[in-house]
C-alpha cells in the first residue's frame, strides 16, 4: 500500500459502504469506522452515538468507543441501535467522515486548500514529546500535550497540510490517588494497544516500518504506529520491539519519567527516529515545527540526509535546514529547559556527529550559550534555537521574557531585536465547548458559525443573546458540573474506605447556588495553588458567608519528584478536615481531559494566580470563555493580552516585587480584594427575575472579545502565514 493509500484509508472504507445494508456486521462496521479516528472526539453527535450504545459501560472504560465495541458484538450492537432508533445518525455520521476526509474537501474547501497550497506536495512535520486529544489515549500529562492535540485538530479543521510525530507511552502519565493524609499515589497502567485507534504504520512496500539510530552503546530500535486525528496522520514511536534490550524496551513506558539518561533517549527516538520514521514513509517535509526542545535533536538528522544525499557541507546543510525550521518554546522557568552533561551527549549523538563531519566540541557548541565554555552542559533549547530561523514564544509578554532569557545568544543584538517572536496559543474550539452551548450558538450565530471560528466579526453576534438563555444555559452546565464533582468525590472516600457519614457527604457537598471559583492545571510551584491560603481567615469568611457564598474547585497533579507541588495539593485536600472548609473546598483527584473538560464548562470564575511573569501562556481559562465562565487572574500569560477591564477580572496590576515572598504576600491581599470588592458583588446582584445583568453583560464581553482571538483556529492561521508557508518557500511574513 502506498502512503497516500494508507493516509486515505479510511475514505477507501466509507467508500465501500453500501448505505442501505443494514445487517449487524455492516452497522458494527460503520462504528468501528468512526471509532478508527479521532475525529469523533470533537463531535458530540457522534460521541452520544457511543454513549447510547450502552451510557454504564461508557464511563467504564473511559469514553473509549474502541473498547466499548470490543465488549459487544454485531448483533447486540444492532439491537440497541434498533431499539434507539440509531441508523440515520450512525449513516449521517458515517457521511460526514466521509465527506469531511475527502480530497476534494480537503484541497478545494478549506483554508488551507485556499492559503496553504505549498505545503500540499511537502507538509509540514510537527513534533512534540506528547498529545492531548482526548482522555480514552494517555499519551499526555498536561498543557503542552493539550495544546499539540488543539494544534494539530485546528490543522486539521482548517485542511493544513501537516503530519504530526511523537511517541507512544504505553503506560502513558501516572493515574493520581491521595492517601488518607492527603499526599498524592502514583501508579501506571498499561495501556492496551488494541483498544487504540491506531495501526502499525507502513512504507510505500506496504512493511511496517521500524526505525534504527546509532549510540555509542548500541543501536536503538522502534516501531511507528499511525493514529488518525481528522485529517491529521499522528505518528507514535514505541521502543517495546523485539531487537532492544530489556532496558530500551520500556524506554517509552511513561512519559516524563526516569533520569537523565532515560529522557536524552527518549528524545533521541523522538528527533532523531521521528526524522528517519518520515523518511521512511516517504514524506518529504516543506517545514519541521519544533513543539518545545524535546524534539530539537530533529533538524540535525535532516541536515545529516542532506549532506549524504545532496552533498552539501554541513554549513551549507545546517543554512538551508535551519530555514526551513520552526521552533517554539513553552516555558520561562529555569527548570523546563532539559539539559545533558557532554558525557551524555557522545554517548547518544557521538555516532550522529561523525556523520556529520564535526567534532565533539562543535556539536556541544550548538547546544551552549557560550559555545567555548566547556563548563555549560548542553541545552535542548539553546540547540532548537540555533538550528531554527523562526522561533516563537506562546504569548506577548512571554515574548519579552524569552528575548531577555536568551539575550546572550545573540550578544550583537539590543533586547528588542532579538529574533524570537510570539504567536499566543488557542484551543480547540469544538473539543472543548459544551454541546448545550454550542446550540445556543447556533441558534444565535447562525448554523454555519463553526466553519468562522477565527472571524471575530462572527463572534460578535454573542452580544445580542438573550440574557435569560445566557444564563439558565451556564446553569445546567454548572449543575453538570457539581454532579460529576459528587461521584468522583464519594468515589474518592469509597477507595480510601471512609465511613458511609463521609461518603454521604459527599454527595452533598456543594451548593449550586454557590459563586463556584475553579482552579485546575499541573501544580508546579510557581502556579501557587495555595496563594488563597495566605488569607485563610478572610477565605473562610467568604465561604462561610449565608448571603453571599463562596466555593473552590481545584485539581491537578504533581510532578512524581516535585515535592513543593505535593505538598500544595496535600494542604488543599486536607482543608476537608477543617470544618470551615468541608463541602466548600473540594479537590478532584486524577486530573484529565475529563475532569478539565466538565470544570471549564461549568465554573463561574477560573482562578489562574501565577507568579508573574512565569506563565507562559495558558490556555484552560481560554476554555472557560467558550462556556460563559469567567477569567480571574493574575496579568501574565494570555490574560496580560486579553484583559480588557469588562470581560473578566484581574488581580492586581501587572507589577511584581523583585522579592517573590513580597509578591506572594502582596498578590494574596489582591486576589482576596478582588474577590470581595469585585468578583463576588457582581456575581450576586440580581435583578427582579433573578439574573445578575452585570454578570451576564460581562460573559457576553469575554465570548465576544475572546473567542477568536484566542482559538487554535486563529493559532493555527498564524503559524502558517508567518512561519510555515515561509519556511517552505512561499511568501514571507513576519510574526509579531
Amino acid at each position: 500500500m502506498s502512503q497516500l493509500e494508507e493516509e486515505n484509508g479510511t475514505v477507501a472504507a466509507v467508500e465501500r459502504v453500501n448505505w442501505t445494508e443494514t445487517s449487524p456486521q455492516a452497522l458494527y462496521g460503520r462504528l468501528q469506522t468512526l471509532a478508527g479516528n479521532l475525529w469523533w472526539s470533537w463531535h458530540p453527535e457522534v460521541v452520544a452515538l457511543f454513549r447510547d450504545l450502552d451510557p454504564v459501560k461508557w464511563r467504564q472504560v473511559d469514553h473509549n468507543p474502541i473498547a466499548l465495541l470490543k465488549g459487544m458484538n454485531p448483533e447486540e450492537v444492532a439491537e440497541r441501535v434498533s431499539q434507539m432508533v440509531m441508523i440515520t445518525r450512525i449513516n449521517q455520521a458515517h457521511r460526514r467522515l466521509k465527506e469531511y476526509l475527502s480530497d476534494t474537501e480537503r484541497t478545494k474547501n478549506t483554508w488551507g486548500g485556499h492559503n496553504a497550497g505549498v505545503l500540499g506536495s511537502k507538509p509540514v512535520a510537527y513534533f512534540s514529546a506528547e498529545f492531548g486529544i482526548h482522555e480514552s489515549v494517555p499519551i499526555y500529562s498536561g498543557g503542552l500535550g493539550v495544546l499539540s492535540g488543539d494544534h494539530i485538530k485546528g490543522a486539521s479543521g482548517l485542511g493544513v497540510p501537516l503530519v504530526a510525530i511523537g511517541l507512544f507511552y504505553d503506560q502513558g502519565y501516572f493515574k493520581q490517588h491521595l492517601d488518607v493524609d492527603g499526599y498524592q499515589q502514583e501508579e501506571y497502567l498499561d495501556t492496551k494497544v488494541e483498544n487504540l485507534p491506531m495501526d502499525p504504520a507502513t512504507g510505500p512496500d506496504g512493511n511496517p516500518i521500524t526505525v534504527s539510530i546509532d549510540t555509542r552503546t548500541g543501536t536503538l530500535l522502534a516501531k511507528v504506529w499511525l493514529m488518525r486525528v481528522g485529517r491529521v496522520n499522528l505518528y507514535l514511536l514505541d521502543c517495546d520491539v523485539d531487537g532492544n534490550s530489556p532496558e530500551d524496551r520500556e524506554l517509552t513506558s511513561r512519559l516524563y519519567g526516569g533520569d537523565r539518561r532515560t529522557r536524552i533517549r527518549q528524545e533521541l527516538v523522538l528527533g532523531v527516529g521521528g526524522v528517519k520514521a518520515i523518511a521512511a514513509l516517504g514524506i518529504t517535509p516543506g517545514a519541521y515545527h519544533l513543539n518545545e526542545g524535546h524534539s530539537a535533536f530533529a533538524p540535525l538528522e535532516v541536515i545529516r540526509e542532506r549532506m549524504h544525499g545532496d552533498g552539501l557541507s554541513f554549513d551549507d546543510a545546517l543554512r538551508e535546514v535551519a530555514q526551513r525550521t520552526v521552533f517554539t518554546t513553552h516555558t520561562p522557568v529555569p527548570a523546563g529547559h532539559d539539559r545533558f552533561d557532554a558525557e551524555l551527549v557522545e554517548e547518544h549523538l557521538g555516532p550522529l556527529r561523525e556523520q556529520l563531519s564535526i567534532s565533539h566540541d562543535q556539536l556541544m557548541g550548538l547546544g551552549r550559550v557560550e559555545p567555548q565554555n566547556e563548563q555549560e552542559s548542553f541545552c535542548m533549547t539553546v540547540t532548537g534555537l540555533k538550528l531554527s530561523r523562526r522561533a516563537n514564544a506562546v504569548s506577548s509578554l512571554h515574548g519579552h521574557v524569552s528575548r531577555r532569557m536568551w539575550a546572550h545568544l545573540w550578544p550583537w543584538r539590543v533586547e528588542e531585536e532579538i529574533p524570537i517572536g510570539h504567536i499566543t496559543n488557542g484551543v480547540h474550539i469544538p473539543s472543548w465547548i459544551a454541546h448545550p452551548m454550542q446550540q445556543l450558538f447556533d441558534r444565535q450565530l447562525g448554523g454555519s458559525w463553526r466553519g468562522h471560528l477565527e472571524d471575530a466579526d462572527m463572534w460578535r453576534g454573542i452580544y445580542e443573546v438573550d440574557p435569560g438563555e445566557l444564563w439558565e444555559t451556564h446553569h445546567a452546565l454548572k449543575s453538570r458540573l457539581l454532579e460529576f464533582v459528587r461521584r468522583r468525590l464519594s468515589r474518592q472516600c469509597r477507595r480510601r474506605n471512609e465511613d458511609e457519614a463521609a461518603v454521604e457527604a459527599a454527595r452533598s457537598a456543594l451548593d449550586p447556588s454557590a459563586l463556584t471559583i475553579g482552579f485546575a492545571r499541573r501544580f508546579a510551584t510557581y502556579k501557587r495553588a495555595d496563594l488563597f491560603l495566605q488569607q485563610m481567615d478572610q477565605i473562610a469568611q467568604l465561604v462561610n458567608d449565608p448571603e453571599r457564598p463562596v466555593q473552590f474547585l481545584f485539581s491537578g497533579k504533581a510532578h512524581p519528584a516535585d515535592e513543593g507541588g505535593k505538598s500544595f495539593i496535600k494542604r488543599i485536600a486536607n482543608l476537608r478536615h477543617d470544618p470551615r472548609f468541608a463541602g466548600r473546598v473540594v479537590f478532584v483527584e486524577d486530573y484529565d481531559i475529563d475532569v478539565g473538560r466538565h470544570l471549564v464548562q461549568g465554573v463561574d470564575v477560573w482562578l489562574n494566580n501565577p507568579r508573574r511573569p512565569l506563565e507562559a501562556s495558558g490556555t484552560s481559562g481560554m476554555k472557560v470563555v467558550l462556556n460563559g465562565g469567567l477569567n480571574c487572574s493574575i496579568l501574565d500569560g494570555w490574560w496580560a493580552e486579553a484583559f480588557n477591564g469588562r470581560n473578566g477580572f484581574a488581580i492586581g496590576d501587572g507589577t511584581q516585587h523583585v522579592d517573590d515572598a513580597i509578591t506572594d504576600e502582596r498578590d494574596a491581599i489582591r486576589l482576596h480584594d478582588t474577590l470581595v470588592e469585585q468578583v463576588i458583588p457582581c456575581f450576586y446582584d440580581r435583578d427582579a427575575d433573578g439574573l445578575p445583568q452585570q454578570w451576564i453583560a460581562m460573559m457576553t464581553e469575554s465570548i465576544a472579545t475572546l473567542a477568536a482571538r484566542f482559538s487554535a483556529h486563529r493559532m493555527v492561521v498564524d503559524y502558517v502565514r508567518h512561519c510555515y508557508v515561509p519556511a517552505a518557500g512561499g511568501l514571507s511574513s513576519e510574526m509579531p
